[in-house]
């Protein structure tokens, strides 16, 4: 089973309402939705695993940690993102880091 972290985004939550509605008005069961949201998990992560390219850098103070099931969770403080020219500033971000190579785990957020 693939990592569900991307069905919290813009899209993931997207879909999600459009498979609730679907379902609202009888077009779709449940287990069909329950499918959809199962590739969509399969499809997100495949995509990102072989079609981003693009690298960031990222400097800040680390604030805290945590490893479990296989999954690390980072809170840094006064955090600078860096792209080539690009600078983004930002007070506060979590990073939730899961293993790309090992996608049995069932990890959710």
């Amino acid at each position: 089973m693939a990592y569900q972290l991307y069905r919290n985004t813009t899209l993931g939550n997207s879909l999600q309402e459009s498979l609730d509605e679907l379902i609202q008005t009888q077009q779709i069961t449940p287990q069909l939705a329950l499918q959809v949201l199962l590739q969509f998990d399969k499809a997100i992560n495949t995509a990102l695993a072989n079609r981003v390219r693009n690298r960031v850098n990222f400097r800040g103070s680390l604030n805290t940690y945590r490893f479990c099931d296989n999954v690390w969770t980072f809170v840094l403080n006064d955090v600078e993102f860096r792209e080539v020219t690009d600078l983004v500033k930002v007070d506060k971000v979590k990073i939730v880091a899961c293993d790309g190579k090992n996608t049995g785990s069932n990890a959710t957020e």
